[in-house]
């Protein structure tokens, strides 16, 4: 009984437990309410910071991806998410802070961002 339960419990784990593509990540919900006292350039300068920090964010979260798929061919455990590599819910809420910036921007009619990096 007790193999049994151990190979359906590291079955769920390597099912579940593996980390997820960035891509794949649904945006957090984030208010555009802190957003709206901000200038087109200040929200073009927190786009720009936004994009910078998911790229680093983005790419932490691959790379877990990638351990958690050694880490379940080799010994049968996604062992980047164990050791908390997967960085999914800091890849949400970049995304869902993104989503607001670009809501705000469209509410400001925010045309030409000098400081803003191409989309």
């Amino acid at each position: 009984m007790y193999k049994k339960t151990a190979i359906a419990f590291g079955a769920t784990i390597m099912l579940f437990g593996c980390a997820k593509a960035p891509e794949s990540i649904a945006p957090s919900y984030v208010s555009e309410i802190p957003y709206q006292s901000y200038s087109c350039n200040q929200l073009g300068q927190e786009k720009v910071r936004l994009e910078q920090a998911y790229s680093v964010t983005a790419k932490a979260q691959s790379d877990a991806r990638t351990g958690d798929a050694w880490g379940v061919f080799l010994i049968g455990m996604p062992t980047s998410t164990l050791s908390g590599g997967n960085v999914a819910a800091e890849v949400a809420s970049l995304k869902g802070q993104m989503v607001a910036v670009d809501k705000s921007m469209i509410t400001k009619n925010c045309k030409s961002l000098p400081n803003a990096a191409p989309s």
